[in-house]
């Protein structure tokens, strides 16, 4: 099975500042967006230039670059695909993120030594759709956000891939972040990288008798998740790398939780279950830096 002997933060980055706050927290690795086929148009984002920067600084303080190309592909873009990525597999990326079959089976032939993760929005709910994206090619899985620890488990005794869950930030109110409300009432697409966030507006509730239940309410929009007190679960759930959500947020977001996570898998790694401890202050400080009302802990436990 993986060597499961080390653990990752993995942090997000939206802009060059947030990469080097991550870094500099301590992430092992930074997941971030080109100028194409992201998930986050709006988001800073990188040029060529900048992302080839960030490629050689991760590496030269032996961190790990992942690049995001995990939108749906029109047919004519897929010739643009190649030339895209090539640049960055030529400076050594070391994995791209992806959420669209097709792309996966060109950069798959293209670029036969370059490491693909299975995006959330794959929705791998099972060993069998794991056991699928492993036979294709696939080093890395991120299962949907809705499967609760002991089924990522269950993944984890059945399938040598790694698996990689998010831990922190940000949870869609659509199954596996894959979002047809945004593109119906938004008129943007969040499977294009454009999501129009209709999940965080205030909504009226109808009773069945079509009266107002409740009104101005935000029914949709979920807390963000914590799962920094549960993380000996999830490594005993089979997770190896734990996902920071927040390609929007600002560098202090990045640095605050990187560092965070970094103390604490540290700490773990160092003392083990009996061992592990979380500070109030530091649940404080990841919810100065932001949250929704409080957090969750997501669908580990449901």
């Amino acid at each position: 099975m993986i060597d499961m002997g080390n653990r990752e933060v993995l942090a997000p980055a939206g802009t060059y500042e947030c990469f080097r706050a991550a870094i500099n927290a301590g992430a092992d690795a930074v997941y971030l967006g080109g100028s194409m086929f992201g998930a986050r148009a709006f988001a800073g984002n990188f040029e060529e230039a900048e992302l080839i920067k960030a490629i050689r600084t991760a590496h030269l303080y032996g961190r790990k670059v992942y690049l995001t190309v995990n939108t749906l592909l029109r047919n004519d873009e897929l010739e643009k695909l190649v030339q895209y990525v090539k640049p960055y597999y030529e400076e050594g990326l070391d994995a791209v993120i992806v959420q669209d079959y097709g792309v996966f089976a060109v950069l798959r032939e293209a670029f036969p030594g370059l490491d693909l993760h299975a995006s959330t929005q794959m929705t791998i709910t099972g060993k069998y759709g794991a056991q699928l994206l492993k036979d294709m090619g696939a080093a890395r899985v991120v299962p949907a956000r809705e499967l609760s620890a002991k089924e990522i488990r269950d993944i984890y005794d059945n399938v040598d891939v790694e698996i990689e869950s998010f831990v922190h930030g940000a949870l869609c109110y659509c199954y596996s972040g894959q979002c047809l409300l945004s593109s119906m009432l938004g008129g943007r697409s969040g499977n294009r990288g454009r999501c129009a966030q209709p999940c965080r507006l205030a909504y009226s509730v109808l009773d069945e008798n079509h009266k107002t239940y409740e009104k101005d309410s935000y029914v949709l929009s979920l807390k963000d998740m914590c799962g920094i007190e549960d993380l000996e679960q999830l490594y005993e759930a089979g997770v190896y790398s734990l996902k920071i959500e927040g390609r929007m947020k600002s560098p202090e977001y990045v640095a605050g939780v990187s560092y965070a996570y970094r103390k604490y898998v540290d700490m773990y790694l160092e003392k083990g279950r009996d061992g592990y401890r979380v500070e109030e202050q530091d649940i404080r400080q990841l919810m100065d830096l932001y949250n929704r009302g409080g957090f969750c802990k997501g669908y580990y436990y449901a």
